[in-house]
């Protein structure tokens, strides 16, 4: 079973001091968001007509996008 992307931030927050001192403050906090955004997840997964993330285009093409460079079109 492969680990929630957001699994895997809290983890890499937990290895260092700081980040245990930060996750100790926040601790509430971080679970709501945890919470939140799973909850997030299953309600997209759940819409109607929507397909799983890997399963949506598996032949699709990247193509490159056109940046906006700051100046105006002429």
């Amino acid at each position: 079973m492969r680990l929630p992307r957001l699994a895997t931030l809290l983890g890499g927050l937990l290895l260092s001091r700081r980040g245990r001192s930060f996750a100790g403050r926040h601790a509430g906090k971080l679970a709501l968001a945890t919470l939140a955004f799973e909850l997030w997840q299953k309600h997209q997964a759940s819409r109607p007509g929507a397909a799983p993330r890997a399963a949506a285009k598996p032949n699709a093409k990247h193509h490159a996008r056109n940046r906006w460079s700051g100046r105006p079109r002429r």
